[in-house]
């Protein structure tokens, strides 16, 4: 289990865990990101926004928010 913000471009992961508030997991829920859900890392360049890809969409995330969402890699 590693942090969102330390995947590599091209990563697909599963979400395991996220921590933080109350507010964030909503926020994040409302993303379409919680546990069990699968992303694909579209650009990670290790500084600045993190963009995935989430079925069709692409969202970017913050750097401070990618480090509180656990994945596992899946390939």
């Amino acid at each position: 289990m590693m942090p969102l913000s330390l995947c590599r471009n091209g990563d697909e992961v599963e979400v395991v865990e996220i921590l933080g508030g109350r507010g964030i997991r909503e926020r994040l829920f409302e993303m379409g990101i919680y546990p069990g859900v699968k992303v694909f890392i579209v650009n990670n360049s290790y500084h600045g926004p993190i963009v995935i890809a989430l079925n069709s969409a692409r969202v970017a995330l913050g750097r401070g928010i990618a480090e509180k969402i656990f994945v596992k890699p899946l390939n």
